[in-house]
């Protein structure tokens, strides 16, 4: 088997693993979900960036004066020394946030904010709401408020011989 295709594998397996930890409700999880999912896209990027080859570095003749090798690309191991400072970050972050929650509320679990209950019982009383309305409708239309149409083809109330109303002070594009 190519090594790298063991070492794509082993990155999308960390990287799924991660997204998993992270649709955790306890902060603990989600902490380690970050490191998880972010040594898994390093792996990732480092198999993106192609074959081993000599170090980028050096130049000239190969080792003890043997014919050249490919040197290895520089740009994803600059960015893996980069995710890895943004990962770490990340991780003290959120560490920092579940010290503070386990010091507040005893437990590390995400709970539901207060607001976010009260809008997701309005959205589900609307819903109700809405159904019901449209369930008398069809059995009375009078019950949505349906009023009479007016003389009209058109639902603005324009009248049938084409003519609008004026408004004054307002004049039309002939001028009258």
């Amino acid at each position: 088997m190519n090594p790298s295709l063991v070492l794509a594998a082993t990155g999308g397996t960390l990287v799924a693993a991660g997204v998993v930890l992270l649709l955790e409700r306890s902060l603990s999880r989600l902490v380690v979900g970050v490191l998880v999912l972010s040594n898994g896209v390093n792996l990732l990027i480092l198999t993106a960036g192609g074959p081993a080859g000599a170090a980028p570095i050096l130049t000239g003749r190969g080792p003890r004066g043997g014919p050249r090798r490919a040197l290895s690309d520089p740009l994803p191991q600059a960015l893996i020394l980069t995710a890895i400072v943004i990962s770490l970050a990340s991780a003290a972050f959120v560490l920092a946030i579940a010290y503070r929650s386990g010091r507040l509320s005893g437990d590390d679990d995400v709970r539901d904010d207060i607001e976010d209950l009260r809008v997701r019982r309005e959205s589900e009383d609307d819903v109700g709401l809405r159904a019901e309305r449209e369930r008398r409708a069809v059995a009375d239309p009078s019950e949505l408020g349906a009023r009479e149409e007016p003389d009209s083809d058109f639902p603005g109330g324009v009248p049938r011989d084409g003519r609008r109303e004026r408004r004054p002070g307002r004049r039309g594009r002939d001028g009258r």
